[in-house]
């Protein structure tokens, strides 16, 4: 199908992932249409055809970027010389990281149920080696006696959910600052681990 007139694929293409971001958080995946995210664009319901094959295509489109995204921000980040740093360094980059993405968070959580089996497989697949990135830091405190856990995995899963959880309440009008949101979540980490400032003493 011909393109809308004035309409091009740099331009339209970004529009079109931006308006089903804003209506798949808002609406949910399954009650948003293509000719609704066409009308968000303004442009012909048949026009999304030429740069998604599909509604589950775009859906799984935004998942990944936002993981790629995720992953390839986190690599980016220097090394701290302690496991105690790293370990608050992976928590206040999470919060920062997310709450800057609150619709992208939404829906890389929430519609994951919608996502076709392949489709599934490959953002759990993206998750997993996030997970696996804070789970390497417990086991190796764990392992320096700075950390006291018994289940490596369980902790990871329990505290990038409860770092996640963030976007759900956060207001930016709201009395804390992203930096005093951090702080806060700090606190709670370094508690749920049972993190100490020096190893323990092997004598």
């Amino acid at each position: 199908m011909a393109r809308t007139s004035g309409s091009h694929s740099d331009i339209t293409g970004p529009r079109i992932r931006d308006a089903a971001l804003q209506l798949f958080a808002s609406h949910g995946f399954a009650a948003v249409s293509m000719r609704q995210i066409a009308t968000q664009v303004g442009v012909q319901a048949g026009a999304l055809y030429n740069y998604t094959p599909d509604k589950q295509s775009l859906l799984f489109s935004l998942m990944k970027s936002h993981m790629d995204e995720l992953l390839s921000a986190w690599a980016g980040q220097p090394a701290p010389s302690s496991i105690m740093m790293r370990l608050e360094q992976f928590t206040r980059f999470h919060i920062r990281f997310h709450l800057e993405r609150p619709q992208a968070v939404f829906i890389a959580y929430m519609e994951l149920r919608n996502l076709e089996p392949q489709n599934f497989a490959a953002i759990e697949m993206l998750r997993r080696q996030y997970e696996t990135e804070l789970e390497k830091i417990l086991q190796d405190g764990a392992a320096q006696g700075c950390f006291s856990i018994t289940d490596s995995k369980m902790t990871t899963l329990a505290v990038i959910a409860m770092l996640t959880g963030v976007t759900t309440w956060y207001r930016s009008e709201g009395r804390l600052s992203p930096s005093e949101v951090a702080d806060q979540y700090w606190s709670l980490v370094r508690r749920a681990v049972g993190g100490s400032d020096h190893p323990a003493s092997s004598g």
